[in-house]
């Protein structure tokens, strides 16, 4: 399908003769011999610890997708790795202990003197590291189950399949990505997601969204534990504190500070690596796996139309990025008419989404199989992931949504849908996860 206007010119393969042509508003390219295919080449991360992450996940993902195909039992269990994993984990919040004891006895031992400083500083590096559970954002809406009953219904029904219970809140922002994690001392559940995400799926694609991130609980993904994952955000915090400074002008100051930083700063990469290295296999099994209880909970079609929403999602954040754009561009008439051009925002997302046509879709395939394309640094490449859902049996849905239950989950989400819409025209889209 092409927009209005939309010419196709068919003209010979630059390469191969074949006769090439499409939608000019996406890349042209040749099926035949795939000349043209990624005219952009390999994207490469900025920072060595995610290309390292990125490559590790590449391997994880190729020998755990030949399981799929061979067979392979790939049902989440614990094993020395996960379980060498969990004491570094507890390392880590040792040595943030340790820093909290020794800043209290620098207080004690030398209140009045010197020591006190140093002491004040360990206390507060000490709260600045320290494990913290997730909380309910303030800046974006929650919803909760007297607010959208029957969204809440359906994520229950979601979660009884995927052998787990449903969450206790349900975020919605601007980012293109879902996700579930814990929040709160009582680690209740939190289940983000991405209202542009959101629009561009189709009712049986939402389902099997629900089930890919509720059966991240079902399959015991290790990197859903508290321990682990808390253990993850202190070391990240020491990695930046100790990240060198890369500025060519950088000043002698600076540069002795580099230097004392470097020993520190290689051994905390260190400690995440080898953490990834003991986990990234479990992880990268609970994605499969995730996947497998999306085909179950909303059909393998639908999953694997997940799986190609996600190779497009650079074409969401295009759309998103020109609609806040024109409004910049038309000064203050345009941030004052934000509300009302927040429903239309979505109106086009989803008419531009609907326009893609299936050889764009196709050669995003190819790409995502030549880069090794995935949804961050640590899951499997997203065409293996394709693949293994092809290669499993063909599974219809447990769980489906049709007639006036769509309508009522698009009206109990119809207030957030909105002002997520207003804060992308106004302060521009958020590609975070």
């Amino acid at each position: 399908m092409t927009s209005v206007g939309t010419q196709e010119k068919t003209r010979p393969c630059p390469r191969c003769g074949a006769g090439i042509g499409g939608d000019e508003r996406f890349t042209v390219w040749c099926a035949a011999c795939d000349w043209n295919v990624d005219p952009e080449g390999p994207r490469k991360e900025p920072r060595r610890l995610d290309r390292t992450r990125r490559a590790l996940a590449r391997r994880h993902g190729e020998k755990l997708h030949a399981g799929i195909v061979s067979g392979e039992d790939l049902r989440a269990r614990r094993d020395a790795s996960a379980l060498l994993a969990l004491v570094i984990a507890l390392a880590v919040h040792g040595v943030t202990a340790a820093v909290a004891a020794l800043g209290i006895w620098c207080l004690v031992h030398g209140w009045g003197g010197w020591p006190m400083l140093p002491g004040l500083f360990l206390l507060l590096l000490a709260w600045v590291l320290r494990p913290r559970p997730a909380s309910l954002p303030d800046h974006v809406p929650v919803l909760h189950r007297a607010a959208a009953p029957t969204l809440f219904a359906l994520v229950d029904e979601v979660a009884e399949v995927a052998g787990t219970r449903g969450v206790d809140a349900i975020v919605i922002d601007g980012a293109v990505n879902a996700s579930v994690q814990a929040y709160g001392m009582r680690g209740r559940r939190m289940l983000v997601l991405g209202m542009p995400y959101w629009e561009i799926l189709t009712p049986q694609q939402r389902v099997a969204l629900l089930g890919h991130e509720l059966g991240h609980y079902g399959n015991g993904d290790v990197r859903h534990h508290t321990v682990l994952g808390s253990a993850y955000a202190s070391l990240i915090t020491w990695w930046y504190c100790f990240a060198p400074e890369d500025d060519p002008a950088a000043t002698a100051l600076e540069l002795i500070s580099n230097l004392l930083l470097l020993v520190p700063y290689w051994l905390v990469t260190g400690v995440l690596l080898l953490l990834d290295r003991l986990t990234l296999r479990a992880s990268q099994r609970a994605e499969y796996l995730a996947d497998r209880t999306s085909a179950h909970v909303g059909s393998t079609e639908a999953a694997v139309g997940l799986t190609d929403r996600m190779l497009v999602t650079d074409s969401v954040e295009a759309v998103l990025a020109r609609e806040a754009n024109r409004a910049a561009l038309a000064g203050p008439s345009g941030y004052r008419a934000a509300g009302d051009r927040a429903d239309e925002l979505w109106e086009r997302l989803t008419s531009h989404m609907a326009s893609i046509p299936e050889a764009e879709y196709e050669r995003q395939r190819r790409v995502g199989a030549l880069r090794g394309h995935s949804v961050d640094a640590t899951h499997p490449p997203t065409h293996l992931r394709r693949a293994g859902l092809i290669a499993g049996e063909r599974m219809p849905a447990a769980v489906v949504v049709e007639g006036d239950r769509a309508d009522r989950i698009a009206a109990e989400l119809a207030g957030a849908r909105r002002l997520v819409g207003r804060r992308i025209i106004l302060d521009g889209p958020s590609f975070g996860g």
